[in-house]
């Protein structure tokens, strides 16, 4: 029976192209989201991928949504923490609430979705927990203290637990993107595009496509051995 994969913020962006990518692979895959019930609604018709509403933010909310997700495919034996938001203000000008905001999906959203399904995994003897940070968490980023912040507790939160689950067949492991070729960057100023661009060796900006497959390798039973990493794939941009 094929496993199941559930992926947060799925549904778009880098999190659309890991669901797909799961599928294709021969997963079943989940797809959570936050707000956008049209986009959700338009990727579950194109893929024949099913989508689950709830904030990452909640654990409450969460439990109930893997009770769901679980109840309809069965115990997720891979979980992608994807969903992830920006609030970005310089530092004086920061509010509590934008703080708060970002720790709260980027940071807690991860505790919030794995320590669920963690006991589950110990049980089964397997698991594989992937979780998507960033350059900025790597190396930080002005205006953007809240994010590197939960993105840099992130790649901590993966180290301490590829410690615990390791003995129990989990592996836990961390993707860092660098710039990628999202709805949300492609809309920026094009002038801002080129500038980015000038900052990476490569000379262009990531696909979707290319963080999905990195997701795919580590979900795999050949990526058993590696457990507490951090990919960082953001074409020679941060070598951390």
């Amino acid at each position: 029976m094929a496993r199941v994969a559930l992926v947060t913020g799925g549904s778009r962006g880098i999190g659309a192209a890991i669901s797909v990518a799961l599928k294709d692979a021969g997963y079943q895959v989940a797809a959570n989201y936050a707000g956008n019930d049209e986009a959700a609604a338009k990727f579950t018709a194109d893929t024949g991928i099913k989508t689950y509403k709830w904030s990452v933010a909640d654990y409450d909310a969460c439990a109930a949504g893997i009770a769901a997700v679980e109840a309809d495919l069965g115990p997720v034996d891979v979980l992608v923490n994807n969903a992830g938001i920006t609030r970005d203000a310089m530092f004086h000008r920061m509010t509590r609430e934008q703080w708060n905001e970002v720790i709260g999906t980027n940071l807690n959203g991860v505790f919030n979705m794995t320590h669920p399904l963690w006991t589950g995994m110990r049980d089964r003897k397997f698991g594989r927990v992937i979780t998507i940070s960033s350059i900025n968490g790597q190396k930080g980023q002005m205006g953007q203290a809240n994010y590197s912040a939960s993105k840099a507790g992130d790649i901590g939160l993966t180290k301490a637990l590829a410690q615990e689950g390791a003995r129990a067949g989990i592996t836990v492991n961390v993707i860092a993107p660098g710039y990628i070729g999202t709805d949300m960057v492609m809309a920026v100023p094009e002038k801002v595009r080129e500038s980015i661009i000038a900052q990476i060796p490569v000379g262009r900006l990531g696909e979707p496509s290319e963080i999905a497959r990195c997701v795919v390798f580590l979900a795999s039973d050949e990526a058993g051995f590696i457990t507490g990493s951090t990919i960082s794939a953001n074409g020679g941009q941060y070598f951390a």
